[in-house]
């Protein structure tokens, strides 16, 4: 008798944080098979040495979709940082519908059903997309990243022991990507428990004036807080060439933060045991965890 083949999950923005941890949690389990989607044969080599199989898929290259689909059952969605992530999605989704995909785990972005902000809302358009083109899903939408307290935009996010952010003192929920990870790998390994669902991902809230005296307290070194106008985050987005449609959307976003006007921007939730059987990762230990790089 000839063996079942095992479910094939192809994961998205392998290189990235929230892709490459996701294969990392998958690997532990020998009832899936897992793909690694990259750009290039070069980012290829690292998954090749790890004994993972990747394709070449690139997001603009409609191309290179159906040959990366092929065989796929499962499929996480990273897009990237441009207004592109709608045209890019579609695109995909178009795709992996004609190739028979059948569960779609998608990474979007914070907020209720009801939010007004630019880019998040841009995310839940996709996440409809999803819905009706036929697919099994799992929307997953983590608030914001711990780790962009270690750096942001490439740059690190503090220096001698001074933490810069653009949301004056607002409390923002916060999650670990591991944990985004972790829920994006259960959901892929189990699409029958976790179909339909919309996983707000937030666990720990938290302001930089509370960051500070925390890291002070763990690290043993003194910190502080000093807030930024958004103004500068915007001007440093276009002496970048950074793509501004979608940048003038997080300025905008740091703009509502900073005033107040992001309705439950502290809000966390309660699903992370329920789905993991774990305890998140709340900001102590996150602090804890990564001393080296916070120390100074």
């Amino acid at each position: 008798m000839s063996q079942k083949a095992l479910p094939k999950i192809l994961i998205t923005g392998a290189t990235g944080q929230v892709g490459n941890k996701t294969i990392n949690f998958l690997l532990s389990n020998s009832d899936v098979e897992i793909i690694a989607a990259v750009r290039t044969s070069e980012k290829a080599k690292p998954f090749t040495a790890l004994g993972i199989k990747t394709v070449i898929l690139d997001f603009d290259d409609k191309n290179t979709h159906l040959p990366a689909l092929e065989g796929i059952d499962r499929i996480l969605i990273v897009t990237g940082y441009t207004v592109d992530m709608l045209r890019q999605s579609k695109v995909l989704l178009d795709n992996a519908k004609k190739a028979g995909v059948k569960h779609v785990v998608h990474l979007g972005a914070c907020g209720p059903d009801n939010t007004t902000v630019g880019h998040w809302a841009w995310h839940q358009l996709v996440e409809r997309y999803i819905e009706w083109c036929g697919f099994t899903f799992t929307h997953l939408r983590p608030e914001t990243f711990m780790q962009n307290l270690l750096s942001y935009g490439g740059k690190k996010a503090i220096t001698n022991g001074v933490i810069n952010a653009y949301i004056e003192g607002a409390r923002l929920s916060w999650v670990d990507v591991e944990d985004v990870a972790q829920v994006a790998a259960i959901a892929l390994q189990n699409p029958e428990l976790h179909s339909g669902k919309t996983y707000r991902l937030g666990y720990d809230a938290c302001s930089f004036d509370d960051l500070a005296v925390k890291m002070t307290s763990i690290i043993g070194k003194p910190f502080r807080y000093e807030a930024l106008s958004p103004e500068i985050f915007l001007q440093n987005m276009i002496e970048a060439g950074a793509e501004m449609a979608y940048m003038g959307c997080v300025y905008e976003h740091w703009k509502r933060y900073a005033a107040g006007t992001i309705p439950g921007a502290d809000e966390t939730f309660d699903n992370f045991e329920g789905i993991t059987g774990k305890e998140p990762t709340k900001w102590n230990d996150f602090i804890e965890k990564h001393k080296a790089e916070l120390n100074y």
